[in-house]
């Protein structure tokens, strides 16, 4: 049986293994709601972020699974994509990772599920016969990936980043993408910032485009201004159309996420963020599921968008 414990879980047996990685993901949630605290910050949660930054094309559940199962993992990929794409093989004896697959397949039009299970629903649709409908996900199959350090054989190239210990030209990509991304965005000067203490804000829309405006005070650390417009843009992208001041607290945890995995992905050192999550205490696990999809997919956009 997987368990969450301090090191890692393991989906051994096939018979349980669907429902276990199910489980395991809801326990983990539930712990960390369970655990929110007033001045506390959550480890859990950060461990989730570090992880979420090596693999951020990933799904949240899917980082949940690797972060459970191999929490020192850096690259993950399957047991023929290490062998036919990167010349490496898996050490004998090696332990899978187990993670969600989609599933692609002929599906109803109507009511997306793929044939057998269209009739199994007794579904109406009738329009056109399965073989031609069009391909689309019915659902997720438990598949096996390997990190890196269960692989020998030749090394992988180096990945290109924007800097080492530095933004490098990172504040100008993101100035670049923001038309793209929807946004319009102003840098300040320090002596014409008026908005006290904050350093960057997402308040109005443009008077020409409608777009959210993301203004932040000019400095001279680069690293820190590239923070403060990522966590900006995610309230542009994700929070600006909502009005409940209790619910944009709660968000603000979701801007640092993502800037804490934006930053940490282009080399900038943001050890220093803390995740204090009390605006989460009493919210159920579905709704830190939601926060957890968002902080993933967001992150995932930026860092398409930039890379």
């Amino acid at each position: 049986m997987a368990t969450t414990s301090e090191t890692s879980v393991s989906f051994e047996e096939s018979d349980t293994r669907h429902d276990e990685m199910h489980s395991t993901i809801e326990q983990w949630i539930d712990e960390l709601v369970d655990h929110v605290d007033d001045a506390q910050e959550s480890k859990e949660f950060q461990e989730w972020l570090n992880v979420q930054t090596r693999f951020h094309e990933y799904s949240h559940r899917n980082t949940l699974l690797i972060k459970l199962q191999c929490p020192e993992a850096t690259r993950v990929a399957g047991y023929h994509t290490w062998r036919n794409d990167f010349d490496r093989h898996v050490q004998k004896g090696e332990q899978a990772i187990w993670i969600w697959a989609p599933i692609i397949a002929k599906r109803c039009p109507k009511c997306k599920n793929a044939p057998s299970y269209h009739d199994q629903v007794d579904c109406e649709y009738d329009e056109r016969p399965p073989g031609e409908w069009s391909k689309g996900l019915v659902g997720f199959r438990p598949t096996t990936v390997f990190d890196i350090s269960q692989t020998e054989g030749e090394p992988l190239p180096e990945l290109e980043t924007a800097a080492t210990g530095s933004a490098g030209d990172l504040v100008s990509r993101l100035t670049e993408v923001a038309e793209d991304l929807g946004v319009t965005v102003r840098i300040v000067k320090a002596e014409e910032w008026e908005h006290g203490e904050a350093m960057g804000v997402c308040k109005y829309r443009c008077i020409h485009s409608f777009q959210p405006v993301v203004e932040v005070k000019a400095r001279s650390n680069q690293a820190d201004l590239a923070v403060t417009l990522i966590h900006e843009y995610v309230h542009a992208l994700l929070h600006f159309n909502v009005d409940s001041e209790p619910e944009r607290a709660k968000r603000e945890v979701e801007a640092e996420a993502v800037a804490y995995i934006v930053g940490r992905f282009f080399d900038l050192d943001t050890n220093g963020s803390a995740f204090y999550l009390a605006a989460w205490q009493n919210e159920d696990s579905e709704v830190v599921q939601d926060r957890l999809s968002r902080i993933s997919s967001t992150a995932q956009e930026l860092i398409e968008a930039l890379d």
